[in-house]
């Protein structure tokens, strides 16, 4: 193997992780129709952060390696799933 080729594979899955995590929140934030700034910043870190998350421990703790099609599943569905859920949160916080 390529010295420096499993570091660069690392950062790639990292890369595509915080990439698609982000694309979720703003995603979210689209279809939920949020307008306020600091709204759209938080639906966005929130899909980063869980998305990151997930996608390493599916991979087994590891980027090492590269990023296998479960642990990108993995962080899809984690990422709706939160969203999903704070969207459920602040929907009945604003009805109270």
């Amino acid at each position: 193997m390529v010295p420096g080729k499993t570091e660069q594979a690392e950062k790639m899955a990292l890369l595509v992780l915080i990439v698609l995590g982000a694309s979720l929140g703003w995603f979210a934030s689209i279809l939920a129709r949020t307008e306020a700034p600091g709204d759209i910043l938080r639906q966005v870190c929130l899909g980063l952060v869980v998305s990151v998350v997930a996608g390493e421990i599916a991979n087994e703790g590891t980027m090492i390696g590269s990023l296998s099609f479960l642990s990108l599943g993995v962080a899809l569905a984690a990422s709706g799933v939160a969203l999903v859920l704070y969207h459920a949160l602040v929907r009945r916080k604003a009805r109270a």
